[in-house]
């Protein structure tokens, strides 16, 4: 009798530690759905949420990752530590790896956005939605300019991160129990690519990268707690973490106050900056010579091409960078990138034939090694404030009872 005991509960767990890669696409009867936006979350992920120690309507988090088109949904433990309890494929992005600039660019938004209830959009002519809150903070300070830029159904992006019906059902969902369970705001955290040092080592050359260091620096602080990181602006840059040591408020185009980092949260992330330079070292001599090429949007969807037949025309997947991209040498990358901003020019060229400047290119300069994170503080971002685009409210009261106990 024992021993069929055991056999049951080893067959129990092995099914659930398969469960994020049965999440990967969502399945369900759209047809079957009566309340779209009541639609309750599928049996087999509250299961999950079961085992892994997560409420119903504990808090969430939103990772995205464009290089590999993968979206994940993270969820808070009883511990307030959070754990990833699904996967999601992105159907359709627009655009290449880098951050929104301005309106019409077909960019998809790269950075730390706040989503309230109001993000969330029932009425939605792509099934359902959650508005991403671009321009955010960070966005408005350093001019960049766009709206309505969405997580939403009906695979077709132009600047958007678009799934399928089925999958933003589950997403939407996701989102909807943690706001009812008294959740104020849901961190969006949108990365070009999993910020590894193999990664940053491969795209060491792109114009972005030194937005994507500093990125990094939040990456690296969920990674080490697995806390969403508070995120506030100042300087036109992101920090992470940081408590202003005289209370003052963050101002988005202002100087940065006096902030502070707590000795256990500067050990934990210098143990990690330590590994992360070893790999670095490593991947520099191993990529010596070499750099990816970013495809661009056409090229990711002449990968996926045959997926739309017999689809509506709507349906337009993109297709990953990982897939349509490769390592090149460094000689083979300035050319193609020459090549791509002479017909950048010829495609804007102005009437009487005046060229219009293009989006800077990626540039093929040498770059250093990436420095290691500044240790940053560690609260729970879901008792943020709403973003504003001036000056932060008050200075907010750090959790640091979880990260001291655990």
């Amino acid at each position: 009798m024992r021993i069929r005991y055991f056999a049951y509960i080893s067959l129990m767990a092995l099914a659930l530690s398969g469960c994020n890669d049965a999440l990967e696409t969502a399945q369900v009867d759209l047809s079957k759905v009566k309340n779209k936006v009541e639609q309750p979350l599928p049996s087999h992920i509250l299961t999950a949420m079961a085992a892994k120690g997560m409420d119903r309507n504990s808090p969430i988090m939103i990772r995205i990752f464009k290089e590999e088109g993968a979206m994940e949904i993270w969820k808070a433990k009883t511990d307030n530590r959070f754990d990833k309890i699904a996967d999601y494929k992105i159907c359709a992005w627009s655009g290449r790896l880098g951050p929104k600039v301005k309106t019409g660019d077909r960019q998809a938004p790269e950075g730390f956005y706040d989503l309230t209830r109001a993000n969330l959009n029932p009425n939605s002519k792509y099934y359902l939605a959650i508005n991403t809150g671009f321009p955010n903070r960070y966005d408005a300070a350093n001019g960049r300019t766009g709206s309505d830029l969405m997580i939403h159904g009906a695979c077709s992006s132009s600047g958007c991160y678009s799934m399928t019906d089925q999958q933003v059902l589950e997403i939407y969902a996701f989102a909807r129990d943690a706001f009812k369970g008294g959740q104020s705001t849901v961190q969006l955290q949108a990365f070009p690519f999993r910020m590894t040092a193999e990664n940053m080592v491969k795209h060491r050359l792109d114009s972005s990268y030194d937005f994507w260091k500093m990125l990094k620096v939040g990456y690296d602080n969920f990674e080490v707690t697995k806390r969403p990181p508070e995120v506030n602006v100042c300087e036109k840059k992101y920090v992470f973490n940081q408590q202003a040591t005289d209370g003052s408020a963050f101002n988005a185009a202002g100087k940065c106050p006096a902030m502070s980092t707590p000795p256990a949260l500067t050990a934990a992330l210098a143990a990690y900056g330590k590994t992360y330079d070893a790999d670095y070292a490593k991947a520099m001599s191993k990529f010596d010579g070499m750099a990816w090429y970013d495809p661009s949007e056409a090229e990711r969807k002449a990968v996926v091409a045959k997926t739309r037949k017999g689809r509506e025309l709507a349906y337009a997947p993109t297709g990953t960078s990982l897939e349509a991209g490769r390592m090149v040498k460094v000689a083979e990358l300035e050319d193609l990138m020459a090549k791509r901003t002479e017909q950048g020019l010829a495609a804007k060229t102005a009437p009487g034939g005046t060229p219009v400047a293009p989006a800077q290119p990626q540039a093929v300069a040498a770059a250093a090694p990436a420095v290691v994170p500044v240790p940053m503080q560690n609260p729970l971002a879901f008792t943020a404030p709403e973003p504003q685009e001036t000056a932060e409210a008050t200075a907010k009261k750090p959790f640091w009872k979880f990260w001291a106990r655990n």
